[in-house]
């Protein structure tokens, strides 16, 4: 005789529930760096995650955490960001995130965009970061 576990169909949250996931996965994401908690940082990450930098993409975690550890020491954050925009393909697997940059001061000095992937285990991960400084204004004739 065989025994058969039965399927459970778990619904897929709605689109609101998942732009809501989202924005709240990248605001704790961001508040790691106020926190200055480098490790909490890291638990965002996806293990194939690329962020764009001026040296070339960082591959991986282990490059990512690496690579943005001096952004962690001191104890003023160097820079904080917040989304404005968020969303999530209909499939609720990818999301985009993407917002200002500031400065110590509150000066908006860049702009980030960042995607997201819904992992197995129910957790938003980073797996595209991009940050791009915000143009100066033409001065002169």
């Amino acid at each position: 005789m065989m025994c058969a576990t039965p399927v459970v169909a778990v619904p897929m949250a709605s689109r609101e529930e998942l732009v809501a996931q989202v924005r709240a996965a990248e605001t704790a994401f961001a508040a790691t760096m106020a926190a200055r908690d480098h490790a909490a940082f890291g638990s965002f990450l996806a293990e194939d995650t690329v962020f764009f930098s001026a040296n070339g993409p960082l591959r991986g975690a282990a490059t990512v955490m690496e690579a943005w550890k001096r952004f962690y020491t001191g104890p003023v954050a160097p820079f904080s960001w917040k989304p404005d925009t968020v969303e999530v393909l209909d499939s609720g697997t990818l999301a985009l995130t993407a917002g200002p940059v500031f400065d110590p001061q509150g000066r908006h000095i860049a702009d980030f965009s960042t995607i997201w992937r819904l992992e197995p285990d129910g957790r938003w991960r980073v797996v595209f970061d991009r940050g791009n400084d915000v143009c100066a204004p033409a001065t002169g004739p």
